[in-house]
């Protein structure tokens, strides 16, 4: 796997990118603001972080993780009536989910070739 080449990571930095700026021109409510913010800079970095070094499956777990935190966090964060934060949680949450899930199995069998490899 190369660095810096996989498009489900720069994916989830777009997604994650999008959720953080997406406070500047959407409606926000309550907690929203440090959420989306919150939770797209952790996206950024996790799809940096798999970018930089790719197949670290706990990373691609965690990322999973923020996702869905995010694609939750209109309802956790009681701002699903300010409908464009809502929106601008959903969409870029769930995109990332579904492309880190579809990145998790070509991360963990890269993980197990170079670590099952190396120790036989």
């Amino acid at each position: 796997m190369e660095k810096w080449t996989r498009w489900q990571d720069w994916t989830v930095v777009a997604a994650g990118a999008y959720a953080a700026l997406s406070v500047l021109w959407t409606r926000q409510e309550g907690s929203s603001t440090a959420i989306m913010v919150i939770l797209g800079v952790l996206l950024v970095i996790g799809g940096a972080v798999n970018l930089a070094m790719p197949g670290m499956p706990a990373a691609e777990w965690g990322q999973a993780i923020v996702a869905a935190a995010l694609l939750l966090a209109p309802w956790v964060g009681n701002f699903t009536s300010a409908t464009g934060a809502a929106w601008s949680a959903w969409i870029p949450g769930g995109v990332a989910l579904v492309v880190t899930a579809l990145a998790i199995k070509p991360s963990t069998e890269e993980y197990r070739h170079h670590h099952v490899a190396s120790t036989h």
